[in-house]
């Protein structure tokens, strides 16, 4: 077990980590489930890009539930083709072969079927954890730790009936229903660009700006809610399990060493204790960064279903230079149709007013990303630590993927949209995303919930990192205490 002094160094120079071994994390095996899941729903997201853009999406003019195979033989494929001919996209694309119409149904038909293989993999798994699956040990753990000593001090409950961590089955219910009903949603989407009324159109025919973003907004935030479940699975132990420390020991005090004395039994998990040993100044730093971070994951979101009406109104092939559109750097009399009733359409179906949208929220993204990445790697602490190695890499991963992603998204506008550029800057946003929730997670010892728990069980956030013996340490306490009830 690690000694007292030993916690904030064994804190500071290796972090709060992700427990993958089932030796240390008797629920491993769940998070590594959910992590996999959502890489399967990355790539389902990438693969509807792609399906949009080769114009596959209407290829498929009926749903079902269960799914069904492609058409094998010819007269099979002659029979879905002549079918496709009835709907109004064949009569804009009637110079279409049976070859090119075989390309775009494969895509749209194994978008599909991802679908339905990645709800058979989140269904199957929580079947199987819940009720098959049970923890290999119901003692506390005894494993080595040397790489982390103060992992030993976990105490996990000694009878754990299910790999699923407590509370966690209502969040995999709400998943399960969110899968169910991105389902729903594309066949509704799809149902947009083949009806009849869609006859008259002039342009090409699409499937509705509202309903595309509507679907790719649920399958973002299905990825988003997976992967922060996974990484909360995975950090369970560290996050929720009591860690026991040492009887107390005292160091020299001096003005160059710190007094610490711990309790023998903290009724505090080691999440929580590492917020306990931060100072002020630095659990100020560490909530403004989180601040920061949270907001720049809210920014990547709305860019990114910006960029679902971008698609939806083909708005990316025109205005093609940066940073100015059709020489103006906001073209008003392009901006606002005087046709379109209610006036507020233009913001989802005016090709400029679209683009400048994105245009501006895929700007601030990159400006929020690189401003909290400065901010939380670089501003000045106060003489403490506030930033975990985990912290300090999903910062520079943030601000490294944002920036990427805007130049990859200028590069593609200026190109005139070339699918291989349009599929990887789709691709790049949600990196960026995962950058930003990854460094969001990491930064939870700041959160509300975890600062008042620290309250509530030790009556102030004890600075135990700097503190002077004497009436020093009583005006942190103060400090802090006025500073958690803002928060």
């Amino acid at each position: 077990m690690a000694s007292p002094s030993t916690f904030p160094t064994c804190i500071y120079t290796k972090g709060l980590p992700l427990l993958t071994s089932p030796t240390l994390n008797p629920h491993a095996s769940v998070g590594k489930w959910l992590l996999s899941t959502s890489s399967l729903v990355f790539a389902m997201v990438h693969i509807g890009g792609v399906t949009r853009l080769t114009k596959s999406g209407l290829s498929m003019t009926n749903w079902q539930i269960l799914g069904s195979r492609p058409p094998l033989t010819h007269d099979e494929w002659l029979i879905e083709f002549e079918r496709y001919k009835t709907f109004p996209e064949w009569e804009q694309r009637q110079s279409m072969t049976l070859d090119e119409f075989k390309y775009i149904y494969y895509w749209e038909w194994g978008h599909r079927m991802m679908g339905r293989f990645v709800g058979v993999v989140f269904g199957g798994g929580w079947v199987y954890f819940t009720w098959l699956h049970r923890p290999s040990y119901t003692t506390p753990v005894t494993a080595p730790t040397t790489t982390f000593p103060i992992l030993a001090s976990i105490q996990l409950p000694k009878n754990l009936t299910s790999a699923i961590p407590p509370g966690y089955q209502s969040r995999l219910a709400l998943l399960f229903a969110m899968g169910g009903t991105q389902g729903l949603v594309g066949w509704w989407m799809v149902k947009s660009g083949l009806g009849d009324d869609r006859r008259g159109d002039r342009n090409e025919i699409r499937v509705s700006p509202y309903r595309l973003a509507t679907h790719l907004g649920m399958a973002v935030a299905t990825y988003s809610v997976l992967l922060w479940t996974g990484l909360g699975v995975l950090s369970h132990p560290v996050d929720s399990y009591v860690a026991s420390a040492s009887a107390s020991a005292k160091a020299n005090s001096t003005a160059a060493t710190t007094t610490v004395a711990y309790s023998e039994k903290v009724g505090l998990s080691m999440l929580q204790q590492y917020t306990k040993n931060l100072t002020p100044a630095a659990l100020q730093h560490a909530q403004r960064t989180r601040i920061g971070v949270v907001s720049t994951v809210g920014l990547t979101g709305l860019t990114i279903l910006s960029g679902a009406f971008v698609a939806g109104n083909d708005a990316g092939n025109a205005y093609n230079t940066y940073p100015l559109m059709n020489g103006q750097l906001i073209p008003w009399e392009d901006m606002i149709d005087p046709t379109k009733v209610p006036q507020w359409r233009n913001l989802f179906e005016t090709t400029a007013t679209v683009q400048w949208n994105h245009r501006l929220l895929g700007t601030c993204t990159a400006v929020s990303a690189l401003g909290v990445a400065g901010y939380g790697l670089f501003a000045k602490q106060g003489g403490g630590v506030s930033t975990t190695p985990q912290v300090r890499r999903g910062l520079i991963a943030l601000g490294t993927a944002a920036t990427a992603q805007m130049s990859l998204g200028i590069a593609t506008l200026l190109n005139y949209v070339p699918i291989t550029l349009a599929a990887s800057h789709q691709l790049g946003s949600l990196v960026v995303l995962t950058c930003g929730i990854y460094t969001a997670h990491s930064l939870r010892y700041a959160g509300r919930s975890v600062v008042s728990k620290v309250v509530v069980e030790t009556g102030a956030v004890q600075s135990l990192v700097g503190v002077r013996s004497g009436g020093g340490g009583g005006m942190q306490k103060a400090a802090v205490m006025s500073k958690v009830s803002s928060i």
